[in-house]
């Protein structure tokens, strides 16, 4: 087959379950294209270079700010590719139809990798964002670019948090209504953001959860046993934004601190609150504790983890309403054998069984964090058991290479329009009686294939 996978930058360092998919699928025969945004990372994931991927993209090129010189510029690419894709061009510069995404030019700017595109068999919108994207700088638009001829081929959307949290209560609940009418089939990373895609109007039948996955073997599992030293060494990773809610793990430390002195917190990840962590750190007079580390590549992230006792993903919604489904760096911790502590929190409570395979936790509540923090020290008997069970469920339902294999026959009956063998599944989750998120307590998961 051949596959498009439209994102937004690429190669990132922190969506490697992007890239793990497109491995994982390049693995298996399949012919992949990848379209988006020049990436200004300085660390990459081993896997761009082992597989060529940078080979296999094509980049937006830059849009010019002023709209004079972007005007001027579009006549010049409009005469230069013109004899390549002529209906396809004019379609971009159509303001009768596409109104504000012609003519603010971004729409024709999004064709242009896409001039001499082979016929895909699957068009893959990695977030609802690249398929239904606003007037941003940038503007992928997996619907358009489809309608107006620049790309043909099944279209699929995975949404996967803040396509599904922050820009619904940026742009509104009907941004996606056009969307699910003209889609194909839709993905979600977790049940929670399914059963939201389905209250905005997305047809259940057309939707499954399909999970963002790591490659188990590469996270050396064992079981963790107190420092004899006394250290205790605890970790977390992810931006720094105020959905990871790396300030209540910080003030939890802080907490912590008062009684077992002897602690080491290692924030691995950067981003815009950077130096308000800073200035938290010092005002709590624990610097000699919490230690900001900066973006790591995932063997420096592995090699770290290999060495920490307990690991921490405190994430919240944040105020501009962004949630996170489970992220992939709780799985790579829980794959590692760490004993963790993560949030009650859009998908997390899907990934963690609390008291099993870790503990769960009020959102925004360095509190209970300190406390789950502590009893874990006292308690480090439990910890073998726990991790684990941690170690399990990822393996069960979070293998790459499971959902890899997954993902080819569902794009192979998508493309072959064989939706009816896409099974609904029986699965039940049952959230937490504390779980105030507005999700249904009890539902079906779409999980598994009849082949």
């Amino acid at each position: 087959m051949k596959i498009a996978f439209i994102v937004d930058k690429f190669p990132v360092l922190s969506e490697t379950f992007i890239i793990n998919q497109i491995t994982g699928l390049i693995e298996r025969g399949q012919e992949v294209h990848i379209y988006g945004k020049q990436s200004d990372d300085n660390k990459l994931h081993p896997d761009v270079e082992k597989y060529k991927l940078i080979e296999r993209t094509r980049y937006l090129p830059e849009i010019p700010k002023n709209y004079l010189w972007r005007l001027f510029n579009t006549i010049y690419l409009l005469g230069k590719n013109f004899s390549k894709a002529p209906i396809v061009l004019l379609g971009s510069l159509n303001i009768f139809r596409y109104g504000k995404r012609a003519a603010s030019l971004r729409l024709f700017y999004s064709t242009l990798p896409f001039l001499n595109a082979p016929k895909y068999d699957i068009i893959h919108c990695q977030f609802g964002r690249q398929a239904v994207c606003k007037f941003g700088p940038y503007s992928y638009e997996g619907v358009v670019l489809r309608d107006i001829g620049a790309v043909q081929g099944k279209l699929i959307t995975t949404f996967r948090g803040y396509d599904i949290s922050w820009y619904i209560h940026k742009y509104g609940e009907n941004v996606y209504k056009e969307l699910f009418q003209k889609g194909d089939f839709f993905f979600a990373n977790c049940e929670f953001f399914r059963q939201r895609a389905i209250q905005l109007g997305c047809d259940g039948n057309r939707i499954m959860v399909h999970g963002s996955g790591i490659d188990c073997s590469r996270f050396k599992y064992k079981v963790r046993y107190p420092d004899t030293s006394g250290l205790i060494r605890i970790a977390t990773t992810g931006r720094l934004v105020e959905k990871k809610g790396i300030e209540y793990a910080i003030r939890a430390i802080a907490e912590v601190a008062k009684i077992y002195p002897n602690i080491d917190f290692k924030i691995i990840g950067d981003g815009e609150l950077k130096e308000r962590f800073v200035k938290i750190i010092q005002e709590l007079n624990i610097g000699d504790k919490v230690h900001l580390k900066g973006w790591k590549n995932q063997k420096e992230i592995i090699d770290i983890l290999d060495e920490t006792h307990i690991f921490v993903a405190p994430s919240v919604t944040s105020s501009n309403g962004n949630q996170d489904a489970p992220v992939n760096t709780l799985k790579e911790a829980m794959a590692m054998g760490l004993p963790v502590i993560g949030t009650l929190h859009g998908g997390i409570p899907e990934l963690i069984e609390d008291g099993i395979s870790g503990f769960l936790v009020p959102q925004r509540d360095e509190s209970a964090i300190a406390e789950k923090l502590i009893y874990l020290i006292e308690h480090p008997q439990i910890w073998p058991q726990m991790s684990l069970s941690a170690r399990k469920k990822v393996e069960t339902d979070y293998d790459i290479n499971k959902l890899n294999s997954e993902l080819v026959e569902i794009y192979q009956q998508i493309s072959g329009n064989n939706l009816h063998k896409l099974n609904k599944g029986s699965q039940i989750y049952q959230m937490p009686p504390d779980y105030k998120s507005g999700a249904t307590k009890k539902y079906g998961s779409v999980k598994k294939l009849i082949c």
